[in-house]
């Protein structure tokens, strides 16, 4: 079906009306110099905090905007519908309890609990909340089946004009705030509402601004569809970066992001949570892994940014304490300090005791052992991780292995034991 809205990009007077809408229930969050990241980068690094917005997140802005507009009294009655992984069911709870209005919001079973939780507390009695699916593509496919049956209205998290408006009010807000001139803007793609609100605003009043598009590795729906020159969805996805991670990018979202972007990159999951950890052990500041993408994407520009004026959006906080260990663990992979083995042991006293003499680093440190001793056999294999201080011991720590004639199988790079395993 042809789109009516394809040459749509939101307009000065419009953003500016989502703005008045806006003014009273969300706060204008800072524009804050990053002194750790402007020294290592040797830029002028800024962090825009939507993390400190009223839910932890820039998706208040679009829910509001949308639902504000709404001026079918009736429908109204009958109650809203969304789907999200989280961000955006938070905005539309919390519009649904200030403007008094029933929603229904369909989250995926495997959004952090934390998320849930938040949700509820937003909505309060005017939401009812459907845990669904795995997937947001999932979700969102029961939710508009919903909307047909019952004659509902659907609040889509990034395809739609007055979303990608009131998203586009965080750009406002950052050229409003700005005293410099700005080289370069990072921000997180998932449908691609916020990049397509903030990209074209910074098109028309900040034409020189470099906009970069940041996505996860596993879940690079806008870039792949980049490429091929039209939405295309992709079969499979890696949902750690829930906040950032769809199959398949808005229609409005792609028109726009295909005339504005000047780049797209996408991070490895791994990167994103060493950037997580980074923020929150050098600069108390939780971010959620879709808020820390922007920040990740900053390693892969370090040469282009030295010297110039940056903005990294830091779009969301909502970061669930239970995830911390796998954060940790995703990180140490991605940084070559953890590393897994199955190792066929002698099945003899002493055995384990000479490998970690033998063996091990004086730093090294034997973080997962598994075992089970077998009967009536030679060698029994056990499955160990060992975390390294430093990633440069790795060729060591294989070299003392081959040297003691160890026997032993590297799994990292066996992505099918690999992912059972962990």
């Amino acid at each position: 079906m042809k789109n009516k809205f394809k040459g749509y990009f939101p307009s000065y007077k419009e953003i500016i009306k989502a703005k008045n809408i806006l003014k009273d229930i969300i706060y204008e969050t800072p524009l804050q110099k990053n002194y750790l990241l402007s020294e290592k980068y040797k830029a002028n690094v800024f962090l825009k905090r939507e993390d400190l917005q009223i839910i932890r997140s820039y998706k208040i802005r679009g829910a509001y905007n949308k639902i504000k507009s709404l001026s079918h009294t009736e429908q109204l009655k009958k109650g809203i519908i969304c789907a999200s992984a989280g961000n955006h069911a938070q905005g539309v709870a919390y519009s649904c309890n200030i403007l008094k209005i029933p929603g229904k919001i369909y989250m995926p079973s495997t959004t952090p609990k934390q998320k849930v939780e938040r949700v509820k507390m937003f909505g309060k009695e005017y939401i009812e909340i459907i845990l669904i699916g795995d997937t947001f593509d999932a979700v969102s496919y029961e939710a508009m089946k919903d909307c047909k049956k019952n004659a509902k209205i659907f609040i889509h998290p990034f395809d739609d004009i007055k979303i990608i408006e009131g998203q586009a009010t965080v750009g406002l807000e950052i050229l409003q705030q700005s005293v410099l001139d700005i080289d370069y803007i990072f921000i997180p793609i998932g449908g691609g509402g916020l990049a397509s609100g903030v990209g074209s605003h910074f098109q028309e009043f900040s034409s020189k601004t470099k906009i970069i598009g940041v996505e996860p590795q596993g879940a690079p729906s806008m870039s792949y569809s980049l490429k091929k020159g039209k939405i295309v969805e992709l079969k499979t996805i890696d949902r750690f970066i829930d906040g950032a991670s769809v199959k398949k990018v808005g229609e409005l979202n792609f028109n726009i992001c295909n005339q504005i972007l000047f780049d797209i990159r996408t991070v490895p999951e791994g990167k994103v949570c060493t950037t997580i950890l980074d923020l929150y052990n050098l600069e108390a500041i939780v971010a959620e892994p879709a808020g820390a993408l922007s920040i990740a994407a900053l390693d892969f520009y370090s040469d282009e940014i030295k010297g110039k004026t940056i903005v990294c959006i830091l779009s969301g906080g909502n970061n669930d304490i239970t995830r911390t260990e796998e954060i940790r663990e995703r990180s140490l992979l991605y940084e070559e300090k953890k590393h897994y083995f199955i190792v066929k042991f002698p099945q003899r006293a002493g055995a384990l005791k000479e490998f970690v003499n033998n063996i091990l680093g004086p730093k090294d440190d034997i973080a997962y052992f598994e075992y089970s001793k077998k009967t009536s056999k030679e060698e029994g294999p056990a499955v160990i991780g060992i975390e390294l201080a430093d990633k440069n011991e790795f060729s060591g720590l294989i070299g003392r292995m081959k040297k003691h004639k160890v026997h032993f199988q590297y799994l990292n790079k066996n992505p099918d034991l690999f992912r059972i395993l962990i």
